[in-house]
């Protein structure tokens, strides 16, 4: 298949449990929940996305053809950014990851000397090759990824089947509030900080790459 990729850049993992770890991000192009287009927001199962996966033309994207030349894509930026000692790691995201993230790219990843975290809303299954599994499910959204490293819920969602209860009885070895991200102004750190003092199963996750201005 053709792999279709907004963006790949190397920076520090900004939130979740690998906080502060140096990856290449992986931005996959598209999503099954949104166009990413403003006109289509109000009608998509997700409204509150805050990035941009529509198309090809970020830093270090493109489409790529067989899944060993973006792998090899991938190995060039963490070899051009990384110093040798630690694991590479790359984050494949989106958008969805799954919806392009297949066994062979998986296999020429891991061939490159990487491990693989995803990114994912859950409504598709992941291989279980993928070393570290990230949901963050959607309200009104199916979930078809029940288990993994670390569950991250945005907080809050109004929908009585988004509540953090829904979840937690899920087979996760993490489980990460993260504050919706609702433009300038608008801060729900109060509120999931408070929900975690309040059921220590869950932990507050903040998105420390736009607090420290990191991509």
């Amino acid at each position: 298949m053709t792999y279709s990729v907004k963006e790949a850049f190397y920076t520090l993992q900004g939130e979740g449990a690998h906080t502060g770890r140096a990856a290449v991000f992986l931005r996959f192009a598209g999503c099954n929940l949104w166009s990413g287009l403003e006109r289509d927001r109000e009608k998509a199962v997700c409204r509150f996305c805050d990035t941009d996966f529509v198309g090809t033309n970020g830093e270090g994207g493109g489409k790529f053809r067989e899944p060993g030349l973006l792998a090899a894509h991938v190995k060039a930026i963490w070899e051009a950014n990384a110093s040798a000692g630690g694991r590479p790691y790359v984050v494949c995201t989106g958008g969805e990851p799954l919806m392009q993230l297949d066994e062979p790219l998986i296999d020429a990843l891991h061939a490159a000397g990487f491990e693989i975290a995803i990114e994912t809303n859950g409504t598709l299954p992941a291989p279980a090759s993928i070393d570290w599994i990230c949901v963050s499910p959607k309200a009104n959204a199916p979930l078809a990824q029940t288990s993994g490293s670390e569950l991250k819920l945005v907080y809050p969602q109004t929908e009585p089947e988004a509540q953090p209860e829904c979840f937690e009885t899920l087979d996760f070895e993490h489980f990460f509030l993260q504050p919706r991200d609702d433009g300038p102004g608008v801060s729900h750190v109060a509120a999931v900080a408070a929900y975690c003092l309040k059921n220590p199963k869950w932990r507050l996750s903040l998105q420390t790459h736009k607090l420290t201005g990191l991509p």
